[in-house]
């Protein structure tokens, strides 16, 4: 969370204590939201209603079927806004207040010293050939993915510094000019730490953007044309050397905002990238803790990766609802059942309070606490890179 998205916040109104209704399991939106012509994305679903105590009890029946792959650059009509999708109140001017009083959205001053141990181990990237699943870490969420012989950037942000924060106390761990060409790029949703415009604006305006719902009209504004936003279970492919790679949308619990006057009017998720031998990659975006994570499991079973955030979580009164901290990094990757877990979101951009190594030795101790084994914690330093095995 940016100081300018605090600043934002204060737009809010007063925290009520209710949670607004969730998004019903299959995605669609409400009546008299989608244009003409959307339907479904999948057979229908069980719907799921959020609670204030935590997570609902999520049927145990079969899955619904995958969506089938919409058309790239199919021009949509969403609703106005995607507020009924969110799992949590957003703050309002009391809680701004209090985080003024409090002052603790930045590490204590004795702490910011551990920035110098920070990881940071840059290399050249693999060799990737049409059937290499591998991975460079650029920083924050931004992840170099090599899939099916396509390259696909998350959430890049090559920038120094973006809107309302501090500079990056990490460099990238890729230089651009090192980056081979970009294949598609994937977004979570619009915060300025996830959407950098000056780094898209690197990129040559044909190359294929996949973003949340909602965000097309953004990207289309700034000269792209292979546009494509989708809703949560939705998906598309992209022919690749190796086969059709597929990106799936899915859920998070988080939320959007650019401007003082856009609030929730794009959609917020993650990813599944499926490789064209089936082995899948979960980009989790940005997200707290919740009932999703069970239900993209179950949906997408057999998941090899997952890129979890671990950092931004103090104090957790105010960020639970949408930053997971490391122990609900590792239960939300089990909750995935997914076999090993990347962290990310820390170690790059100081956004919350925590000391800045405090991420890396809890994620670190809460997989241990599992049992599972301590290579399937990857827990790259920032530039390095790692394969997955099995292609």
């Amino acid at each position: 969370m940016t100081e300018q998205t605090e600043r934002s916040l204060a737009e809010q109104p007063p925290d009520t204590g209710r949670l607004p209704h969730a998004a019903p399991a299959d995605g669609v939106a409400p009546a008299g939201g989608a244009g003409p012509g959307d339907g479904p994305a999948t057979a229908q679903g069980t719907t799921v209603q959020a609670t204030t105590a935590g997570a609902p009890a999520l049927p145990h029946t079969a899955p619904p079927p995958l969506a089938e792959p919409r058309p790239l650059g199919e021009p949509r009509t969403w609703p106005r806004d995607f507020t009924h999708r969110l799992t949590a109140p957003l703050p309002g001017v009391r809680a701004l207040a209090r985080i003024a009083r409090e002052g603790k959205l930045r590490p204590s001053p004795e702490k910011l010293a551990e920035i110098q141990q920070l990881p940071f181990a840059p290399g050249p990237m693999p060799a990737a050939g049409t059937t290499t699943l591998a991975l460079t870490w650029a920083g924050h969420a931004s992840w170099v993915i090599r899939i099916g012989g396509l390259t696909v950037l998350t959430d890049p942000v090559w920038s120094r510094k973006i809107l309302g924060t501090p500079a990056r106390v990490t460099p990238v761990g890729v230089r651009w000019e090192d980056l081979p060409p970009v294949d598609a790029v994937v977004i979570s949703h619009n915060h300025y730490d996830h959407l950098d415009a000056p780094t898209l604006k690197r990129l040559p305006r044909h190359t294929p953007l996949l973003l949340p719902a909602g965000l097309a009209p953004w990207a289309r504004r700034r000269g792209f044309t292979q546009v494509t936003d989708l809703d949560w279970w939705e998906a598309v492919e992209l022919p690749a050397p190796g086969g059709p790679v597929r990106f799936d949308f899915v859920p998070a619990h988080h939320w959007s905002k650019r401007t003082l006057t856009d609030t929730c009017r794009s959609l917020w998720g993650g990813w599944l990238l499926t490789a064209p031998d089936g082995r899948r990659i979960h980009f989790a975006g940005d997200t707290g803790y919740g009932h999703w994570f069970e239900e993209i499991g179950r949906r997408y079973p057999g998941i090899d990766l997952a890129l979890l955030p671990i950092g931004a979580y103090d104090p957790r009164w105010m960020l639970r609802p949408v930053h997971t901290d490391p122990e609900e990094a590792v239960k939300a990757c089990q909750d995935l059942g997914a076999r090993a877990l990347a962290p990310m979101h820390w170690s790059t951009f100081l956004l919350s309070g925590e000391p800045p190594l405090e991420p890396l030795h809890r994620v670190r101790t809460a997989w241990a606490a599992t049992g599972r084994p301590r290579e399937d914690l990857w827990d790259l330093p920032v530039g390095a890179s790692r394969v997955l095995d099995g292609g």
